[in-house]
């Protein structure tokens, strides 16, 4: 059984930064993609950044240049450095992590992070 613990939320000043950290236990063998999720009050839950095994990244637009999604494959564990956080930023960040074999999807309990004066 795969569990996903996330940490790294909290309340940080518009212009601020924060990380959070995403690790998996459990035996992972096969190939992954682990990635951000976030969903604002009233809002559909939306990709933010995600990252293969392999290394290959993807960012919404509205997080390019802003955050960096890292990965170490040991756990294996996921990476979000948020920089120039705006308000708009505001949302419960989920991990996902999906398996290539046997086809599995996990998610995280989800962590608050607040981008306010």
């Amino acid at each position: 059984q795969v569990q996903l613990v996330e940490s790294g939320g909290g309340l940080v000043q518009p212009g601020g930064s924060l990380r959070l950290s995403c690790a998996a236990s459990g035996s992972i063998f096969s190939s992954s993609v682990m990635g951000w999720f976030r969903q604002a009050p009233g809002k559909q839950r939306e990709l933010v950044a995600s990252i293969t095994s392999g290394g290959t990244i993807n960012y919404a637009d509205s997080v390019k240049g802003r955050f960096t999604i890292t990965r170490d494959n040991v756990g294996p564990t996921v990476y979000l450095q948020m920089s120039s956080l705006k308000p708009e930023d505001t949302a419960v960040y989920y991990c996902k992590l999906a398996i290539a074999w046997p086809p599995r999807t996990y998610w995280g309990q989800g962590t608050q992070v607040t981008v306010s004066s």
